[in-house]
């Protein structure tokens, strides 16, 4: 199999049942939003379908958890698919999936069963229990399916590597561990997973199937970059992004300080894109089944710092009831190209109300994103020369693909509320 630097060379892409879906998603749901992405999106680099939370239980009907609630798990501690919500299983929907061209992606949680720890259940491959290898006092503050798995215990490592075996029979190419990347039940130790994330990456390394390891929630600490580098492939940089303006305005601190830690094969993460119709199964922001209260300069303003910054992008809406407006947003080819194949991208300028960003293209050219993140319509100048860009340009706007011109070193543009412009470079 592939080693870890040889995965996620550029940042994955994908669809992720969460934001529309929450705990409930089922087999239908997760194929028909695969066959749109397969028909509408693959060519532009779209390629994962991840099944998010919950997939285990029977009763999740919303973006809520239920405490306590019965789960299904085979006879080795190991979750497996709800019958009434995917009644195949997992091994025939990343078939169908496979079979579209795409990836297929799951959600777990650290750790392993309580209800394994209460009936004390086998462990494939090891004589251990589930309960001689569970960390009792290691809880997720949010979700009461689980304990922390005890690294030290004899049997814990066995315990992941059959979970690994496990997704590699169904065919699973991406791996989404939840509660991991920070732990809230040790405030001070919000790394306190730290061994239970080299269980894993051990796991998976042996598992004889390449998957892309995606570390949630955040957000990370920037102290722990070097080791999350070493074991994941990507992790969140911030807590869960919903379609608040106050919650992009924070991402453009967060893309500073996390740009010097990418690099092919390892993705800071900004979280989801909450474009489309949203929340299908609960309200959220007062409202279910809604559209994004991003505005359409909030989406490219979004957009434009995923791509330029590079992080993972996964799109949270229900893709078949997209727009036309909404599709060709997330089908701009030249704006997707900084995601997947832009060098040099840095942070050049940031204040209260604007901020600049640059990077080179996939020819060397250079681009530049210039942002408006005052809550009113006004015209934002740089002067370019205080950063190597002197002379005359010609632009081309990636967005709208006009023609402009940058005279004197200087980048202005009327722009509106949160808006940006995104333009190629070419010298006069």
């Amino acid at each position: 199999m592939l080693p870890k630097d040889k995965v996620a060379l550029r940042p994955p892409m994908g669809w992720n049942s969460w934001d529309c879906y929450g705990a409930s998603v089922n087999e239908a749901q997760l194929l028909g939003n695969a066959a749109y992405l397969a028909q509408h999106l693959k060519l532009y680099g779209w390629e994962y379908v991840v099944c998010d939370i919950q997939w285990y239980e029977p009763t999740a009907d919303s973006n809520d958890y239920h405490p306590f609630a019965d789960l299904c798990m085979d006879e080795y501690s190991r979750l497996v698919p709800a019958p009434n919500r995917f009644p195949r299983g997992f091994g025939p929907v990343a078939d169908d999936i496979h079979a579209m061209g795409l990836k297929f992606g799951i959600h777990i949680l650290r750790g392993i069963p309580r209800q394994a720890v209460h009936r004390n259940t086998p462990i494939s491959g090891s004589v251990r229990t589930a309960r001689e290898i569970a960390h009792p006092y290691s809880i997720c503050s949010w979700n009461t399916d689980m304990y922390g798995v005890d690294p030290h215990k004899d049997g814990a490592q066995a315990y992941y590597d059959s979970l690994f075996a496990l997704y590699a029979s169904w065919g699973v190419d991406f791996v989404k561990v939840d509660d991991i990347a920070v732990t809230e039940f040790r405030p001070d130790c919000p790394y306190s997973a730290k061994e239970e994330i080299e269980l894993i990456r051990r796991a998976l390394d042996r598992c004889g199937r390449p998957m892309v390891l995606s570390l949630s929630p955040g957000p990370a600490r920037l102290e722990n970059a070097a080791h999350l580098k070493e074991n994941a492939n990507m992790w969140r940089m911030t807590g869960d992004f919903w379609d608040q303006w106050e919650k992009l305005y924070a991402m453009f601190e967060r893309c500073e300080q996390w740009n010097p830690h990418r690099a092919p094969g390892c993705w800071p993460d900004c979280d989801m894109l909450p474009l489309g119709c949203l929340c299908k199964n609960a309200a959220y922001l007062g409202e279910r089944d809604r559209w994004s209260r991003f505005t359409p300069a909030e989406q490219r303003t979004m957009l434009t710092l995923w791509c330029i910054f590079r992080s993972p992008l996964m799109l949270g809406g229900e893709l078949r009831d997209n727009r036309p407006e909404d599709l060709a947003l997330i089908t701009n080819d030249a704006v997707l190209a900084l995601n997947r194949n832009s060098s040099q991208n840095r942070p050049l300028l940031r204040t209260e109300t604007q901020a600049l960003w640059a990077c080179k293209d996939e020819q060397g050219r250079d681009v530049l994103a210039l942002f408006n993140l005052d809550d009113q319509t006004r015209t934002v100048s740089v002067d370019l020369t205080r950063y190597g860009f002197a002379g005359d340009y010609d632009t081309l706007d990636l967005w709208n693909h006009a023609g402009g011109a940058i005279l004197g070193g200087v980048l202005s543009a009327p722009l509106k509320a949160h808006d940006c412009l995104l333009v190629r470079l070419s010298q006069r």
